[in-house]
């Protein structure tokens, strides 16, 4: 649907949409507000799964306006009702919705391990790699581990499979030790003297990794 564009990859954050002035009305969640200079008024309805429904109305008429939502419909007025409602739907998808990116059990364990740990978020900074983030120091604002989705066969592996990475700091002198090409992986995108890959399959237990994150984290600093 016309909406679904505007929330791929996102996870509603219920405490934001109440924060941006929706209303709960029977675990439903709405919002309307003015477009096109006063003229139709934009109702949003949103689900308690995240999915959102958008319904026009003319003020003057009170009739709903239904051509924006027609796929092959065209006109300049369209384009310009279309723009208006979806300058609305991207300030509530990056204000309302969190990233809902990396999928593997073990990825979202440490998520929540940084936020609690660190207080801190990934941050998605290339359009051009959505499924790619980094977490970095408050205070230095250097990277501590960056978690990307990868094809196995980049990692040197004999097979093409998609899977969630995470790259973490280490000392160079260190690296030779721990990096066996089986558990621990040379940097992906990242110097590879001073940067080591895990894949987030379980292979390398979450206690574990969160260990090196912390150790990651120690040598994020000027």
């Amino acid at each position: 649907m016309f909406e679904d564009n505007y929330f791929k990859r996102k996870k509603l954050n219920k405490l934001k949409l109440l924060a941006y002035g929706f209303e709960e009305v029977s675990h439903l969640y709405r919002y309307s507000t003015s477009i096109l200079n006063g003229n139709f008024t934009l109702n949003i309805l949103i689900d308690d799964c995240g999915h959102v429904e958008t319904e026009i109305i003319e003020q003057d008429t009170g009739e709903e306006y239904i051509l924006y939502k027609i796929e092959n419909a065209t006109g300049g007025f369209i384009g310009e009702v279309k723009a208006a409602c979806g300058n609305v739907l991207t300030d509530i998808s990056e204000k309302c919705y969190d990233p809902d990116v990396f999928k593997s059990k073990q990825t979202k364990e440490l998520i929540e391990y940084v936020r609690n740990k660190y207080h801190d978020e990934l941050e998605f900074l290339w359009a051009k790699s959505p499924n790619n983030a980094v977490w970095r120091r408050k205070d230095t604002g250097k990277w501590y581990a960056v978690v990307l989705t990868v094809s196995k066969e980049k990692l040197g592996l004999p097979e093409n499979e998609i899977v969630e990475i995470i790259d973490l700091r280490l000392q160079p002198e260190l690296m030779e030790k721990i990096v066996d090409n089986e558990r621990y992986f040379p940097g992906w995108h990242m110097n590879k003297k001073s940067w080591y890959t895990i894949i987030l399959d379980t292979t390398v237990s979450t206690e574990e990794i969160c260990k090196k994150i912390n150790a990651s984290y120690q040598l994020a600093v000027k």
